[in-house]
């Protein structure tokens, strides 16, 4: 089988699409990647791809397809010009550059913009190629999550989009239940729409790990490891309202690794509230180093805002935390919520619950620990029966063989054609 990857995000970006599709070469597949320029998510491209972009152009045995796009940068504006180049850049540049080339089937990678899927429409046209769409954030109810746009009319404009795109898709896969009614409210045909999360990445337990030697020892510390985007989604003002809680529990420690738009502004409310005795903040390191910090880390924490359609959201890296074999602690409501008490894994609190936070803290750091230690072992046993790479990626595969076999008429019907 041959497919198109289409994602705006692409290694050496940390995204999950890089692991499908270095396992979809290993199982034999062809595979292009249509992406844009590394520069998730500090917004200025990697100093490593400007010095030496060729070395760039494969991924496992990938083929990887860069067309040009405006770096995110800062401020709103500068964002939406960073979606807007991507649709301009792969939609001009991207059939330029793969004529010639078959593909049976395109898959769009969307963590946010959904506008990734108007250029893999096009290209789907183009190669008479089926086109499957896998929602990892659900537009136009994000964006009014974050407060990005109030316009009614321009929410109405992406709604438009949204189902204009979902049209046009042979399936369209939502990361959790709580997203496909809102995929349906927007989708004209419910039995293209199907449930498929997140997989948990393959990892050693951390017991097998070597701890980062970059956070330093510190005696008997209960280290708490926040790990990943720092962005409006996480709600760090609740964080930080947690951490000042207990900032004169000088046995803890907050350790932040990550980078995003609100990292600036993190460094100084950290200095502003004097709180640098007990948060560390690491910076952004690569994927595969990151079981090297959950080693290092009494807990791993997860938050998102408190807004109903983060509600329906599981944060990818809670499967990876679960996998890590850590206790959990999440501030956060709904689905992703549910999955950390399912596994028995850690404790939660409410969205935005910043005093719940420091309660649960101190309750999982006063536990025994084996009573820690079994709530990592209940996560990583969950996250292998649930989340499970393989048995997702086998699952996947069967939709993109069976979609690419369709008939052609059929085919060409959900492509407008």
């Amino acid at each position: 089988m041959r497919v198109l990857l289409v994602s705006q995000y692409f290694w050496p970006e940390s995204f999950r699409i890089n692991d499908l599709a270095k396992e979809l070469v290993a199982r034999g597949h062809y595979v292009a990647v249509v992406t844009g320029k590394p520069n998730y998510p500090s917004g200025k491209v990697f100093a490593e791809f400007k010095s030496a972009p060729n070395a760039f152009s494969d991924y496992f045995g990938a083929d990887v397809c860069r067309v040009p796009m405006l770096a995110r940068g800062t401020g709103g504006l500068r964002l939406m010009l960073n979606y807007l180049s991507f649709v301009v850049g792969a939609s001009v540049f991207a059939p330029v550059r793969l004529l010639g080339k078959r593909f049976d089937v395109v898959f769009v990678f969307e963590p946010s913009p959904i506008t990734v899927g108007l250029p893999a429409i096009l290209l789907g046209k183009l190669k008479h190629a089926p086109v499957i769409l896998w929602v990892q954030d659900l537009w136009p109810d994000t964006l009014v999550a974050v407060n990005a746009v109030t316009s009614h009319r321009l929410l109405a404009a992406v709604g438009s989009m949204v189902g204009f795109i979902y049209k046009r898709c042979a399936l369209v896969l939502g990361q959790s239940h709580g997203f496909l009614d809102r995929i349906a409210a927007y989708c004209d045909d419910t039995a293209k729409i199907r449930y498929f999360p997140n997989w948990a990445e393959d990892a050693p337990a951390t017991a097998d790990v070597t701890p980062a030697p970059e956070i330093p020892p510190k005696g008997d510390t209960f280290d708490i490891l926040f790990a990943g985007n720092i962005g409006e989604a996480q709600d760090f003002p609740a964080i930080l309202d947690a951490i000042e809680l207990l900032k004169n529990r000088t046995e803890i420690r907050w350790i932040i690794v990550g980078d995003g738009r609100r990292s600036d502004w993190l460094r100084v409310e950290v200095a502003r509230r004097e709180l640098d005795q007990c948060v560390l903040m690491l910076g952004r390191f690569p994927s595969d180093r990151m079981p090297s910090f959950y080693a290092r880390a009494d807990a791993l924490l997860v938050s998102l805002r408190a807004d109903p359609v983060f509600a329906l959201t599981v944060p990818s890296k809670v499967q990876s935390y679960l996998m890590a074999g850590v206790p959990v602690l999440g501030m956060l409501d709904g689905e992703g919520a549910e999955v950390i008490r399912k596994a028995k894994a850690g404790l939660t609190c409410a969205a935005g619950d910043s005093a719940g936070l420091a309660k649960a803290v101190l309750e999982l750091s006063a536990m025994p620990k084996s009573q820690r230690i079994s709530l990592g072992e209940n996560g990583r046993g969950y996250a292998e029966s649930e989340f499970g790479r393989s048995v997702l990626i086998d699952r996947l595969e069967g939709w993109l063989i069976d979609i690419a076999r369709r008939p052609v008429q059929a085919q060409r019907r959900i492509n407008g054609q």
